[in-house]
C-alpha cells in the first residue's frame, strides 16, 4: 500500500479526535518528548508499554526498528528510549508511548473507490493478512448483518472464535468498529483511505493500536 505523505492526516491529536468522534476505542497513548514524560506515562498507566517513532515520513516503522514492544519496567524503558533515539538520529524526535494490550491482531480499513464508492475491509492482522490475503469487503455504509458476515466469511474466523487453546474475542466489539468505520468513510468526504492496523481484540475489548488516515 502506498501513501502520499503530504495528504496523510499525520497529526496525532487530530487522528485521535476523529476516531473518538465515531466512538472507535483506542489504546492509551501519548506523544512524549523526553524519558521523564515516558516514565510518568508508564507510572500512570502501568507496564508493559510500547515505544514508537512518530514521523509522517516514516510509514513502516517496524522495518527500521522504530517500534519496541513489551517494555516491562523503567530500566528497559530507558534502554529502549536510547535505541529509538539512535534510530531517529536525533534527541528531538517525537516518540509515541502506548499501553501494551494483548489479544488477536486484526485489520479494519476503508477506502473511497473511484468506481464503487466507499468500501469497508476486514481481516486478520499480522502475518495472516500478508501471507493469506484473508480479507472481506463490503460497500459502505454497511448494516449490522453485513458486519457479522464480514467476520464470518474470512477463512481465519475460527481463530477469533476460540480455536484450540486460543481465547475467543469479543465479536460484538469488532462489529461496532466496522459499523463506525463504515459511517466515517461514508460521511467524511475528505477521507480517501483509512487503515487501522493493527487492531487488538480480546475477550473483553478491542483497541486501535495504529491508525493511518489519508485525506
Amino acid at each position: 500500500m502506498r501513501y502520499n505523505i503530504l495528504n496523510m492526516l499525520s497529526d496525532f491529536e487530530s487522528t485521535k479526535k476523529l476516531l473518538s468522534k465515531y466512538n472507535i476505542p483506542q489504546v492509551k497513548a501519548n506523544i512524549v518528548k523526553d524519558i521523564k514524560q515516558a516514565i510518568l506515562f508508564s507510572r500512570q498507566n502501568g507496564f508493559p508499554v510500547v515505544l514508537k517513532i512518530f514521523s509522517p515520513k516514516i510509514i513502516h516503522k517496524t522495518d527500521i526498528g522504530g517500534v519496541i514492544i513489551d517494555i516491562k519496567n523503567e530500566k528497559d524503558l530507558l534502554t529502549s528510549w536510547q535505541k529509538i533515539e539512535k534510530i531517529a538520529k536525533t534527541k528531538k524526535t517525537e516518540i509515541i508511548i502506548q499501553k501494551m494490550v494483548f489479544g488477536e491482531q486484526i485489520i479494519i480499513g476503508a477506502k473511497r473507490d473511484s468506481v464503487f464508492g466507499p468500501i469497508v475491509a476486514f481481516g486478520l492482522g499480522g502475518i495472516f493478512v500478508e501471507i493469506l490475503k484473508d480479507v472481506s469487503f463490503r460497500l459502505a455504509p454497511i448494516t449490522n448483518k453485513e458486519a457479522k458476515e464480514m467476520i464470518d466469511e474470512i477463512k481465519g474466523n475460527k481463530i477469533l472464535k476460540g480455536y484450540r487453546n486460543r481465547e475467543s474475542v469479543n465479536l460484538r466489539k469488532i462489529e461496532e468498529v466496522l459499523l463506525s468505520i463504515s459511517q466515517m468513510i461514508s460521511k467524511e468526504y475528505q477521507i480517501k483511505e483509512i487503515d487501522l492496523n493493527p487492531v487488538i481484540a480480546n475477550k473483553k475489548d478491542i483497541f486501535v493500536i495504529d491508525a493511518k488516515i489519508i485525506v
